[in-house]
């Protein structure tokens, strides 16, 4: 058993060069990653979320009640800059309808879980970016079509309660299910360590699925994409820094308030382009690039925060 739980604790820290890694042999030599059907992306997905839901507590909605003004202003700021951010690079970039699409839909997202890893890891305030991360994900059903109309509705069709049902369905679902097992793990623990591994593979073999499956796409116009995804995200993480500045917040507010605005629930994204959007195929790969880059960039602005 020690050497299961050596085996994911490695999963859980080499997660950046794992994801790397993945995409790399997938975008290469797609028949690594043919073998996974499109339609397993929504119930990955929903395990990464049940993870989360799984090691989180009730008491994670405490850091909501006691910094409300400072988290309120984290959720304004995600749900402002990101997709504000994600159309001005999307039009200066000239994207087609399906690449503008991806890149709005990553920042319509609410953070994910890789941001409070990130956050502990630099150093930051982990109260103010679970608390933000948990507000957000119980506001993305109605914040995030409702953006993605706002931004989108004169380019394509937007079925927002298609992406409502979506997010009900691989997001709160699946972490209200694990909050409520949650109690359970406290008698066995051994479940809730093995869960962030899992949530590691679920989250490569989502990038395998698609930058397989996409690969030839990728090929040809992968370096536009890639650079308004690694935009995007440098944006955000300054935005959300220099917010925190104006706002008076501390070093540890700062460094967690910065992360949270530029790490998005990538995998989320990937999942509503194809739910929402089947005819546009394309629409998956920002999320896909997304997912790849912020957890390389996270690190390293983690690493770079430590050393400050």
């Amino acid at each position: 058993m020690k050497a299961v739980f050596f085996l994911c604790r490695l999963i859980e820290r080499l997660m950046p060069l794992l994801i790397l890694g993945v995409a790399a042999v997938a975008l290469w030599w797609p028949q690594t990653g043919l073998w996974i059907d499109s339609s397993a992306i929504s119930p990955l997905l929903a395990l990464v979320m049940f993870g989360m839901g799984m090691n989180m507590s009730w008491q994670d909605v405490e850091p909501v009640l006691r910094q409300p003004r400072n988290i309120l202003a984290g959720c304004a700021a995600q749900f402002l800059i990101m997709p504000l951010l994600a159309w001005v690079l999307g039009k200066a970039f000239g994207l087609d309808a399906a690449l503008l699409t991806g890149v709005i839909l990553v920042g319509a997202c609410p953070g994910g879980t890789a941001s409070n890893v990130i956050t502990f890891l630099a150093r930051g305030d982990l109260a103010l970016s679970v608390g933000m991360t948990t507000l957000n994900t119980l506001l993305a059903p109605l914040m995030t079509p409702l953006i993605a109309w706002l931004l989108l509705r004169t380019s394509v069709e937007v079925d927002a309660p298609a992406m409502f049902r979506t997010i009900a369905l691989v997001v709160l679902a699946p972490v209200a299910l694990g909050l409520l097992l949650h109690r359970f793990t406290d008698r066995h623990p051994a479940v809730r360590q093995l869960m962030p591994s899992f949530s590691v593979l679920a989250i490569a073999a989502i990038i395998a699925c698609i930058v397989a499956h996409q690969s030839a796409q990728l090929l040809a116009t992968g370096g536009v994409i890639l650079l308004v995804v690694i935009l995007h995200n440098l944006g955000g993480f300054a935005c959300g820094y220099l917010l925190a500045r104006l706002l008076r917040l501390n070093t540890a507010q700062a460094r967690a308030l910065s992360i949270e605005v530029g790490m998005q629930n990538s995998g989320l994204a990937t999942a509503l382009a194809q739910s929402a959007f089947p005819t546009l195929a394309m629409a998956t790969v920002p999320g896909v690039l997304f997912s790849v880059w912020h957890n390389l960039s996270g690190s390293l602005l983690a690493a770079y925060f430590r050393r400050k």
